[in-house]
């Protein structure tokens, strides 16, 4: 029987129960982009600390974790360099565009019954879609 969704709903698990700690010890939605913003446009430098805490945790999980995998696991990333950072920028610049990420709108955001979250929510779904069908089936460059 196929388990790799297993994974999924660990993952699942694992962001929603940071969000709902993140609310309950500060008050406030758990959004990466807002978090990685306050720090690179200064407006959130009188909580330095906190997310420079919660972007190390994002990193640092991973890595700690790494060693409970017992098989590989493909992420079927391109090995195209240039178009890594394209996506990544891509991403950041609909982040702010859309004063938020999938944490702060999809997972935080649907949960509270926001309908501005719900929303961005099929926004970025169907943006994600066409972006998959437009470079992969119609480009092919991944």
């Amino acid at each position: 029987m196929e388990t790799d969704w297993i994974w999924g709903l660990v993952g699942g698990l694992m962001i929603g129960s940071a969000a709902a700690v993140f609310l309950l010890v500060n008050g406030r939605i758990m959004g990466a982009s807002g978090i990685i913003g306050g720090l690179v446009d200064r407006s959130g430098w009188a909580t330095w600390a906190e997310r420079l805490a919660f972007l190390a945790g994002l990193a640092l999980v991973p890595v700690l974790v790494r060693p409970l995998y017992t098989v590989e696991v493909s992420t079927n990333i391109t090995s195209n360099l240039a178009l890594i950072v394209a996506a990544g920028v891509l991403v950041g610049v609909g982040t702010r565009l859309a004063n938020g990420c999938t944490s702060g709108h999809g997972v935080c955001g649907i949960s509270r019954f926001s309908l501005r979250g719900m929303g961005a929510t099929v926004f970025y779904l169907l943006a994600g879609g066409l972006a998959v069908v437009l470079f992969k089936h119609v480009l092919g460059v991944i």
